[in-house]
C-alpha cells in the first residue's frame, strides 16, 4: 500500500487521509477496501469515549441501574448521523467544515467561530488531560498536577512519533480502544449483570418522564454526545480525499467512510454502553447509587466485587481512553487553527501550542480549586461543549442542505427537514443540560 500523493493540503495533518482512497476510477467498496480505508472513524469515536462521557455513564448506570441505556443508543445513533453529514461535506466539496466556514462568512464572524471552537477544544482536552492524569494517580500514586504534565508530553511525543504517518497513528489509536474494550469486557465478566434485565433497558422507561433527576442525567448522555471538534476533525481528515475524486468515485467513497464511521462508533456505542452496564451490576445492583467521581469509583470496586484486579483494569481502561482522546484533541486543534485563519506552522510548533493552550488551564485550575473536585472540571467542559455545538452545527446543516456548495450531493429537502430537527432537539437538550448545571 503506497502513501497518497499530496492534493494541496494546507498542513501535514490534512495528508493524514486514508491512503487506499483512489484518486481517480470506480469506487469498489470491498472488505479489504473496508479494512484498508479505516482509520478516521477510528479517531473520531475515541472523542465519544472520553472521560467526561465515563462520568455520565457512570452516573447514570449507579443511579438508575441499566434503565437509561437506552439513551446512550439514542446518543450514539444521534452521533452517526451527525458523522455522516462531516463526511459528506468533506468528500463532496473537498474542503472542510473550518475551510467552508472561512471562505463564507465575514472576518469578524470567522474570527468568532474561530475562537469558539478553540475554547471548546482547550476545555476538552483539559478534561482529557485530566481524566489520563486521574488514571495515574490511580495506578502510581502520581498527582494530578505532575499527571497532567505527564498525560501532555506524552501525547505530544506520540504525534511527533506519528510525523504524519496515517497506517502507525490508526494502529496506535485502534490499540488504545481495543484495551478500553478489553478493559471493560473483563469488568462485566466480573461484575455478572443479569442479562435479562440489561436487555429491557435497551427499551423506553416512562420513569425518564416523571422522574426530574433521570431526566437530567438522560439529557447529559445525550446531550453532552455530539463533539463540535470531531465535526472539524472529521471533515479535515477527509478533506484531502475529496479533491481527488471524480463526481462517480465520491459517491461510493461517501458511503464507504459512513460506514467506517459508523462502524467505530459502535465500538464506542459498545464502551459506553459498558460502563453504565457495569455500573449498574457493581453499584446500583449494591445499593450504591451515587457514585458519579471516576476516584471513588476506583476505591470501590475491587471491595465490591471481591476482585483484586477490578480496579486496576477501570484505571488501565481510563488511561487509554484518556491518552488517545487527547490525541484527536490535538489535531482537531492544528485543523481548526489551520482551516479558519490558514495558519501554517511547523509540526513541532503547532503540536506545542497545541498541548501547552490545554495544559495552561489544567495546572491553573488545580493551583484555584486543589485537586479534590475533578467532577466539577468534567461537569465545566461538558458545558463548554454544549455552548460551542451550536458555532460548529449549524453552519454543517447550512452547507450539507446548500445545492451551490453540495452540487449532487446536496441533502434532499426530506432529510434536511430531518437533519434540522435533530440538530433543534441537540440544541434544546443541551440548553436544557446548561440550565440545571447552572442552577
Amino acid at each position: 500500500m503506497t502513501p497518497p500523493p499530496d492534493y494541496g493540503a494546507s498542513s501535514a495533518v490534512l495528508d493524514l487521509a486514508p491512503p487506499s482512497l483512489p484518486a481517480r476510477g470506480a469506487w469498489r467498496p470491498s472488505w479489504r477496501r473496508l479494512v484498508g480505508t479505516a482509520g478516521p472513524g477510528l479517531l473520531i469515536a475515541v472523542g465519544y469515549i472520553d472521560p467526561g462521557n465515563w462520568a455520565t455513564d457512570l452516573g447514570g448506570g449507579s443511579r438508575y441501574g441499566y434503565a437509561l441505556l437506552w439513551m446512550v443508543l439514542i446518543a450514539n445513533l444521534v452521533a452517526m448521523v451527525v458523522q455522516a453529514l462531516c463526511v459528506r461535506l468533506a468528500i463532496a466539496t473537498g474542503k472542510s467544515l473550518a475551510e467552508y466556514c472561512r471562505e463564507t462568512y465575514s472576518r469578524p464572524v470567522v474570527l468568532l467561530l474561530w475562537l469558539s471552537a478553540e475554547v471548546a477544544m482547550v476545555m476538552t482536552d483539559l478534561a482529557e488531560l485530566v481524566g489520563g492524569a486521574i488514571a495515574l494517580k490511580l495506578l502510581f500514586g502520581i498527582g494530578l498536577v505532575p499527571g497532567v504534565v505527564i498525560t501532555g508530553a506524552g501525547t505530544l511525543l506520540l504525534l511527533l512519533r506519528a510525523r504524519d504517518d496515517w497506517r502507525w497513528l490508526r494502529n496506535l489509536v485502534f490499540g488504545l480502544i481495543l484495551i478500553v474494550a478489553a478493559s471493560f469486557v473483563s469488568l462485566l465478566w466480573l461484575a455478572q449483570p443479569v442479562w435479562t434485565e440489561v436487555a429491557i433497558g435497551l427499551l423506553p422507561t416512562p420513569q425518564l418522564v416523571t422522574d426530574p433527576a433521570m431526566l437530567l442525567l438522560g439529557i447529559g448522555i445525550v446531550g453532552a454526545t455530539v463533539m463540535p471538534h470531531n465535526l472539524y476533525l472529521h471533515s479535515g481528515l477527509l478533506a484531502p480525499a475529496g479533491r481527488a475524486l471524480n463526481a462517480r468515485a465520491k459517491a461510493g467513497a461517501i458511503k464507504t467512510n459512513v460506514r467506517d464511521s459508523n462502524t467505530s462508533l459502535s465500538f464506542a456505542l459498545f464502551i459506553n454502553a459498558a460502563i453504565l452496564i457495569a455500573a449498574g451490576a457493581v453499584f446500583h445492583a449494591h445499593g450504591m447509587t451515587e457514585i458519579a467521581d471516576l476516584g471513588v469509583a476506583y476505591e470501590l470496586l475491587n471491595p465490591v466485587l471481591g476482585s483484586q484486579v477490578a480496579a486496576l483494569l477501570f484505571a488501565v481502561g481510563l488511561l487509554a481512553a484518556g491518552q488517545s482522546s487527547t490525541i484527536t484533541g490535538t489535531m482537531a486543534g492544528q485543523l481548526v487553527m489551520e482551516g479558519f485563519l490558514q495558519i501554517r506552522l511547523s509540526p513541532v510548533v503547532r503540536r506545542l501550542i497545541t498541548r501547552l493552550t490545554a495544559l495552561g488551564p489544567a495546572l491553573l485550575y488545580f493551583a484555584l480549586a486543589g485537586e479534590g473536585d475533578t467532577s466539577r472540571l468534567l461537569i465545566l467542559s461538558q458545558v463548554v461543549l454544549s455552548l460551542q455545538l451550536p458555532f460548529a452545527m449549524i453552519p454543517l446543516l447550512r452547507f450539507v442542505g446548500s445545492r451551490k456548495v453540495m452540487g449532487e450531493f446536496a441533502l434532499g429537502e426530506s432529510a434536511q427537514i430531518a437533519s434540522w430537527g435533530l440538530a433543534l432537539l441537540i440544541l434544546a437538550l443541551n440548553a436544557a443540560l446548561i440550565f440545571e448545571m447552572m442552577s
